[in-house]
This record gives C-alpha cells, sequence and structure tokens, in this order.
C-alpha cells in the first residue's frame, strides 16, 4: 500500500492488524533457527509489535523498518524505551539497546544503510502490499540479503474477493512465483484461523487460514 494510507491508520487509531501478543509462529518456530547472540534480525514494516520485544529478549539485535512516527514512538513511550532519535537525509533512526528502528520508506533502505542481517522475520509486510508491489518488495529484501540469511514468513489465505485488502490473501503458489528463484522454500505449518479472527470474519471473510515458511536465501 501507499504510505498515506498507514500514516492515515495509525493517526487515526484503525490498528485492527496489531497483535495484543507475540505472535504464536514466531514462539515456535524462530528457536530452530540457532541464531547466536547479538545476531541481527531485521523486521519489514514493524509497526509497534510486541514481537521485536521478543527478539530482543532472545539475545538477538533488532532492526526493524516503519513509514510511522506514530507507531514507533508509541512502541517507546509504551514499552518505557529510552531510544535516542537520529535523522539521516531518508530516515529517522530510533536506536536503544538492542534496537535500531527506521522510520521511513522501505524502498529508501541499502544494504549500505542496513548493515549485514543474519535473518529477517516478515509477518505483516508482505501481505500488507497490492499484487504489483510484491515482486519489487521481494526484490529488494533479496538485495538487502546475502546467501543464507533465513526469512520466518507468515502469510494469510482468504478468497480475496470477499475483503479488500490489507491484508491480502497470499497463497502457496504466489509465496513460490515470488521467492523460488532465489531462496529455498520450507512449508512450516498452515491452519485454520477463522473462529479466531471476528474482525475479518465482519468483513466478509468465510475462509481464512494462516501459513508460515521457512525461507533461504540462495
Amino acid at each position: 500500500m501507499q504510505p498515506e494510507f498507514w500514516h492515515d491508520r495509525w493517526r487515526t487509531g484503525q490498528i485492527g492488524f496489531h497483535q495484543s501478543t507475540v505472535d504464536r509462529h514466531l514462539t515456535q518456530y524462530w528457536p530452530d533457527r540457532g541464531l547466536v547472540n547479538n545476531s541481527r534480525v531485521f523486521v519489514p514494516l514493524c509497526g509497534k509489535s510486541l514481537d521485536l520485544l521478543w527478539l530482543c529478549e532472545q539475545g538477538h539485535s533488532v532492526t526493524g523498518v516503519e513509514f510511522s512516527t506514530v507507531a514507533l514512538e508509541s512502541f517507546c513511550m509504551e514499552h518505557g524505551i529510552p531510544a535516542k532519535r537520529r535523522i539521516l537525509d531518508n530516515f529517522d533512526v530510533y536506536e536503544a539497546a538492542q534496537l535500531q528502528l527506521f522510520r521511513g520508506d522501505f524502498f529508501a533502505l541499502t544494504p549500505e544503510l542496513l548493515g549485514p542481517i543474519s535473518a529477517v522475520y516478515d509477518r505483516a509486510a508482505l501481505i500488507s502490499w497490492i499484487p504489483d508491489l510484491r515482486a519489487v518488495y521481494v526484490k529488494r529484501m533479496t538485495a538487502l540479503t546475502n546467501p543464507g540469511t533465513q526469512t520466518l514468513l507468515v502469510t494469510m489465505e482468504y478468497p480475496q474477493q470477499e475483503m479488500k485488502g490489507p491484508p491480502f490473501s497470499v497463497g502457496a503458489e504466489e509465496v513460490h512465483r515470488l521467492y523460488a528463484q532465489d531462496h529455498e522454500i520450507r512449508p512450516l505449518a498452515r491452519q485454520d484461523v477463522l473462529a479466531n479472527e471476528h474482525r475479518l470474519r465482519s468483513r466478509g471473510v468465510t475462509q481464512l487460514h494462516e501459513a508460515c515458511y521457512r525461507l533461504t536465501r540462495l
């Protein structure tokens, strides 16, 4: 989606996509990665996710990127994080122990600015992009990572005609189309979650699955 869309969502408090608990796929499948302490984890379109704190608690150095100033400042205030703000040409950077949060356009990130990363956690980024931007997003993510970098990817699957995203439906065929050229793809889980998603049911969704993948950069 366009940055203006997300700025408006955060300004008006329309953040039903924000989870009040740590994502279950993260706690179940992340420990299998075997990353050492201080491994650098990148979280695209991180919002004010509690997953950021969980990753820090595992001993990782966490870098996120987010369009919204409201999201990042809320995250720091709600959790008492004494972040210092540093202004760059295209980003404001909020920095604290084990945390580096870029406020700005994901597509303006470069490998030099981001630095080397050990792993990626994508729960909300891929499913937020309109179809025309997904391939561009994956191409940029590939450019920001090195061979061997692992990504834990969480997607949603539902009849797209039943609801106008975001979040958008991204099925297994789409995941393979986007990632297979530069990644090894390993499906980890697929679960019916419709009963737990009142918000999406109220928007007309009648079928809903969450899927989780481990991607390894080739």
